[in-house]
């Protein structure tokens, strides 16, 4: 019998991917479609049902489905998400500072709570008076929760409490800091907690749009999520955790790239519409950061593929600086939609308003720039200004041109707010475009494309010259800064594998000189040690030259643009499981986590208990998340120094990883 046909589901910033998929032959079937925002059923839904059409078999034959995704990712490079209230139980306004979280923060409110508990969990009483207080009006101005305690990996009692009172008078999504992470580190715990707020609203938008049209096609097997660590999780857990899923995408295509290649050593380059990630293979497996991910500038503490995210990709918004006596052209980080995509999704109103544009005696501020308005969930547009929601009212279904959108100085601003919060798009120029303009891509109206172009170049630089000849030229300026700003970012990742973070390859002269090949004297070169796997749908086109300008083999497998929906059937289930026991007071141990504090005498007792605590607690974790045929392994670290010539405890950390494939549906039948 052939093995279980498998369904695997990547919905990325521009296309949604899938590929129906057999263990014991590979790929069945792939298919692309546009990814829907404003409905995310329906980019789902063409590329699922494209690939059951070129598979010929049947959706009730599908026995698990699995989904990886880049949307909560670039939600945090972008900046966007719901606005969150974070509450700090024991914490004070000058640990705000730490760990990154003001910045993070933003203008979302916090509030603060005596209470919180100690190290081994003793707790200092806990007051919510200023909750109460603040509720009813600052309720209706947020669409979920954060909350952080003071040692709340040792005790969540605090945390449980406030998180049961905010349920029982809000009724909005809530999370807790120790659901997230059992590791110390209360300000970057907190900041954690807060994005995972701000994302609850984007996941579940998107596993309700899997799982309704999972239901309309018939097809009953379990829905997996691919974590940042590569692993998979349940959906039901996704939903509840998902800045989880910051990476998702990325971690599958690590394992994507590994089954497709079979390279053990590799560098790995994912380039899709909004990012550029880069990891490392070593080994065969994917290196994960011992720290935790840092996405968009964030230093979480969620496991994750110790990868490099960087907003670049075939959607990246083009900057012209034309100050200079030659104008200066960089991308990102911000996506736009391309010109050439909005035309074809909008028609003829979009190419009239290009055209006029172009033909016009004077340039406009913001010509070729439009504005699209997002149908989303009201989640998002909870909490406008009154100038927000003025000008969001002003945005209708159809594209609207920036010039005629923005009357004052003020109201950039104001749609730039917009924007972030998801409930905006930004239409422009694009690399996207200048591949149409070139011929080397196709896929959507490559007159939009042109036009654009022919607008941006009417440009003058700081000598009164127009910034290109052509539309042709101007997209191969913005093709090679392409090539070049990828080659950047890719070494900078390879160098901060190398422990070398302090060369910056964007500003160092040397690196410079080494990646124009400069002639000279003194000679710089520059090469990787191993080859660059190039994976997303135009990787065939950039990605032979960054090689190049790299010094590196370029390997690029015959399903580099599905490597994600791919890695994403074939992980596993993975639980890690942490207790930890400390010593109050000579002959007295106490356990924490997973599970209720627990306290008692004898270390070798104590460490029993902690064992049989966290491999019992994993393995109950792994199959209600659908693993089977679990396996555990168990990791101690124990802290135990020589204090005046006897042994003292001052940390034992009992660590349990369960890991298992899913269970598919026809193993339950």
């Amino acid at each position: 019998m052939a093995s279980p046909l498998l369904l695997g589901i990547d919905t990325g910033g521009t296309y949604t991917d899938a590929v129906l998929f057999r263990e014991d032959h590979g790929v069945i079937a792939k298919a692309k479609s546009l990814t829907t925002r404003h409905d995310l059923s329906k980019g789902i839904s063409g590329a699922v049902k494209a690939a059951l059409e070129k598979s010929g078999t049947p959706a009730a034959e599908i026995a698990m489905v699995s989904l990886s995704t880049t949307l909560a990712t670039n939600a945090l490079v972008e900046g966007q998400g719901g606005r969150a209230a974070l509450v700090m139980i024991g914490f004070g306004p000058d640990d705000i500072a730490r760990g990154g979280l003001s910045d993070a923060l933003g203008t979302d409110p916090v509030i603060f709570l005596p209470g919180g508990h100690d190290v081994h969990g003793n707790e200092t009483p806990l007051d919510m008076t200023a909750l109460e207080e603040v509720l009813p009006t600052l309720g209706p101005t947020v669409s979920s929760f954060a909350i952080a305690g003071y040692f709340a990996v040792r005790n969540p009692a605090h945390e449980i409490r406030v998180r049961d009172r905010i349920r029982e008078l809000e009724h909005k999504p809530v999370t807790c800091s120790h659901e997230l992470s059992s590791r110390l580190g209360g300000p970057r715990r907190a900041l954690t907690t807060l994005l995972n707020a701000r994302l609850v609203s984007i996941i579940d938008r998107l596993i309700g749009s899997t799982e309704g049209f999972l239901k309309k096609s018939g097809i009953q097997a379990p829905l997996m999520v691919v974590r940042g660590d590569g692993a998979l999780m349940s959906s039901a857990e996704a939903r509840l955790r998902p800045i989880e899923t910051i990476l998702s995408g990325p971690a599958a295509s690590l394992v994507g790239a590994r089954y497709l290649t079979g390279l053990d050593e590799a560098v790995v380059s994912d380039i899709g519409g909004t990012t550029t990630d880069i990891a490392v293979l070593q080994g065969g497996r994917p290196k994960l950061a011992p720290d935790g991910a840092n996405v968009g500038g964030h230093d979480t503490m969620v496991e994750a593929v110790a990868l490099r995210t960087f907003g670049l990709g075939g959607d990246s918004e083009v900057h012209i600086d034309d100050r200079g006596l030659e104008a200066k052209i960089t991308l990102g980080p911000r996506r736009l939609l391309p010109l050439s995509l909005l035309a074809d999704t909008y028609g003829e109103s979009v190419l009239s308003t290009l055209d006029m544009q172009l033909r016009a005696t004077h340039a406009g501020r913001h010509d070729g720039r439009f504005a699209v308005r997002v149908s989303v969930g009201e989640a998002l547009a909870e909490g406008l200004q009154p100038q927000e929601q003025a000008l969001l009212a002003r945005i209708g279904p159809e594209p609207v041109p920036l010039n005629a959108l923005l009357t004052m100085n003020s109201q950039k601003a104001v749609l730039d707010r917009l924007v972030g919060r998801g409930l905006v798009h930004l239409s422009g120029i694009t690399p996207s475009d200048a591949l149409h303009v070139l011929g080397r891509q196709n896929q959507w109206n490559a007159d939009a494309a042109r036009i654009g172009l022919q607008i941006a170049a009417r440009k003058k630089n700081g000598a009164g010259r127009e910034i290109a000849t052509s539309a042709e030229d101007l997209a191969s300026k913005i093709v090679d800064r392409l090539t070049r700003q990828s080659s950047e970012v890719v070494l900078s990742a390879c160098l901060v594998e190398d422990g070398a973070q302090a060369i910056d390859p964007a500003v160092s002269l040397a690196v410079d000189r080494a990646l124009k090949r400069v002639p000279g004297i003194a000679r710089f070169s520059v090469a990787l040690d191993r080859p660059l796997v190039g994976l997303g749908a135009s990787a065939p086109v950039y990605y032979p030259a960054i090689a190049e300008m790299l010094g590196a083999e370029s390997v690029i497998p015959a399903d580099a643009d599905v490597a994600n929906a791919i890695g994403a059937v074939v992980g596993q289930i993975r639980i890690v499981i942490a207790v930890t026991i400390t010593s109050p007071e000579e002959g007295l141990y106490v356990i924490t986590g997973a599970g209720e504090t627990a306290t008692m005498a004898g270390e070798a007792r104590a460490l029993d208990a902690a064992r049989s605590r966290a491999v019992s607690a994993a393995r109950d974790k792994a199959g209600q998340e659908g693993a089977g045929d679990i396996l555990i392994s168990i990791e101690e670290e124990i802290l135990a120094p020589e204090v005046e010539g006897s042994r003292k405890l001052v940390e034992a950390r009992v660590t349990a990883t369960a890991t298992g494939r899913p269970r598919m549906t026809h193993a339950e039948l």
